[in-house]
């Protein structure tokens, strides 16, 4: 290191309240490493903040030196936005705090903490608002994407339970952004990406939640996968709001409710949680059983917060990941032959292709309500690849690109900006959809210099 190089950093440490970690430091290693292995960038240092002063500090720091700057919270995003090469990470992941009001029925969430702390919070008062499926994810992140999981259809996307933010700007200030302040600001975070700032505080609007619900999962043979997606989808499409009901293809794990000789075979899951009374939810989800011929079932009354984090061991941190991502607002015939066909060659027994149902309240706001714009998808497809060995990188890879190809001509044309790949540049305008202009404006006013670039990136008007 150069001694100015030296007194730079100095002159970041000093007043600064968090830990400055750099290259050789024993906590620089695993500081660096995001959820997604694939991703494996070294920055010149990372400034693990402890309050929001630290992170307008380390803004502040990286403007007028001239660094890249890459923003983590839960450091969860498949592209691996949260880390940069050479430049400053600014990272959240110790301002994990959730404050709940419970008469107020709205959560204050600082912008390192993840599902697992929102959910533990919210769900002692019996509260909730949608997020997403698996509880290691960052509630930033997720969030400024647009967000949704098994409470949407019932209660919208993410950002259409966000009340107000308080961010960092290119700038260096401090800026609340609600309905009434900076309105045009929190338009465009409700979707925009991390393009305008590093929100260090979110205010959510809370549900009545649980905290038991009817939630659970049943499996099918991949030999009949056609006739039960065929009766998935006219299922979902009749089904009430408070069920949501996900259908994923794969290589079936060892399940203690499945026989031993299904292990490893290729099955249809459908995964469900109702928001509402269990009774309720049984009758409703007793059709379900009658889609072929059942290989197991583990459904029951359980604790929200448990069922939240039912998919985390296959979703764990240190795999590689490699995504391609559809909108979908129907579910075709052939598109059901093309995932069948793939689903006959998985080149891991780690991938696997899900529909995420969404539909119901996330359909029913205009597509500018939000930055978040897709308000015509009722299924998000995600192609998940996901292996440990790099030498499988190729296969498993042009595996998922080609289902993603063989998938296209049946997609809407939009695509959930959370699922893209740091390759897919042409995808960014589809991203935010008839929205980008209106936020290439707002980009231009509150980071014209392009500071925050380190995302699915909006380039200011």
């Amino acid at each position: 290191m150069t001694t100015a190089q030296a007194m730079n950093i100095k002159e970041l440490k000093e007043g600064f309240g968090g830990d400055i970690l750099l290259p050789g430091d024993s906590l620089y290693e695993n500081a660096r490493k995001i959820w997604n292995a694939t991703i494996d960038k070294r920055p010149a240092l990372i400034a693990r903040c402890s309050a929001t002063r630290d992170v307008a500090r380390a803004v502040d720091f990286a403007r007028d030196k001239g660094l890249l700057l890459a923003v983590r919270g839960g450091g969860h995003n498949i592209a691996g936005n949260a880390i940069c090469d050479d430049g400053i990470v600014i990272d959240l992941s110790a301002m994990k705090a959730v404050n709940v009001d419970p008469a107020a029925r709205h959560a204050t969430v600082e912008g390192g903490a993840t599902l697992a702390d929102m959910d533990a919070a919210t769900q002692k008062h019996g509260l909730a608002t949608p997020l997403g499926i698996n509880s290691t994810t960052g509630v930033a992140g997720l969030t400024l994407g647009g967000g949704f999981g098994w409470l949407s259809r019932k209660f919208g996307m993410t950002v259409d339970n966000l009340e107000s933010t308080e961010v960092i700007m290119a700038d260096g200030r401090l800026l609340h952004a609600n309905e009434t302040e900076h309105p045009d600001l929190f338009w465009a975070l409700r979707g925009g990406g991390g393009n305008f700032g590093a929100v260090t505080e979110f205010t959510f609007k809370l549900h009545p939640v649980g905290p038991n619900l009817l939630s659970g999962l049943m499996v099918y043979p991949v030999s009949e996968a056609k006739a039960v997606l065929r009766q998935y989808r006219d299922f979902i499409a009749a089904a009430p709001d408070e069920l949501t009901v996900w259908a994923v293809l794969r290589q079936a794990p060892p399940l203690p409710f499945l026989p031993s000789d299904v292990h490893g075979q290729e099955i249809v899951v459908l995964a469900m949680l109702y928001v509402g009374p269990p009774e309720d939810g049984e009758k409703a989800i007793a059709p379900l059983r009658g889609f072929g011929t059942l290989l197991g079932e583990h459904t029951g009354v359980q604790p929200y917060v448990d069922w939240q984090k039912t998919f985390d061991p296959l979703l764990a941190p240190g795999a590689r990941n490699y995504w391609k991502s559809h909108n979908f607002t129907k579910l075709d015939d052939g598109l059901f032959d093309a995932v069948i066909d793939y689903i006959g060659r998985l080149p891991s027994p780690q991938c696997e292709i899900f529909f995420g149902a969404i539909g119901g309240e996330t359909t029913r706001k205009a597509p500018n309500f939000t930055a978040y714009a897709h308000r015509d998808a009722r299924f998000v497809m995600n192609v998940h690849g996901r292996w440990d060995d790099p030498a499988d990188d190729t296969r498993c890879i042009a595996w998922a690109r080609n289902f993603f190809n063989a998938s296209a001509p049946y997609a809407s044309s939009g695509v959930y900006v959370n699922f893209l790949t740091s390759e897919e540049v042409d995808r960014v305008r589809a991203a935010y959809g008839p929205n980008y202009d209106r936020l290439a404006q707002i980009k231009r006013k509150y980071d014209p210099q392009n500071l925050f670039h380190i995302n699915q990136n909006i380039v200011p008007a």
